[in-house]
C-alpha cells in the first residue's frame, strides 16, 4: 500500500474511534489497525529518507549528491 492510501486509511479510524459508538471489540479492532497502518507510515517514510538525495554547491560551482542519511 502507497504511502498516501495508508495514511488515508488512518486518518479514517481515527474519525471512527473519535466520532462513533463503537462496542468495544470493533473499537479495539479498529485500534489495533491503525497502529499496524501508522508504523507501516513511518517505515515508508524511514524508506523515503534513506533515498533522498541532497544537491550540495561545492566552492568551484559544482555540484555534489550526497544520501541524506550520511549528512547526519
Amino acid at each position: 500500500m502507497r504511502f498516501e492510501e495508508t495514511l488515508k486509511s488512518l486518518e479514517e479510524i481515527i474519525l471512527e474511534l473519535e466520532g462513533e459508538e463503537l462496542p468495544l471489540e470493533e473499537a479495539l479492532a479498529r485500534y489495533e489497525e491503525g497502529v499496524r497502518l501508522l508504523r507501516n507510515c513511518q517505515h515508508l517514510l524511514a524508506e523515503a529518507e534513506k533515498k533522498i538525495e541532497v544537491l550540495k554547491s561545492e566552492e568551484d560551482g559544482s555540484l555534489t549528491v550526497f544520501s541524506l542519511s550520511e549528512d547526519t
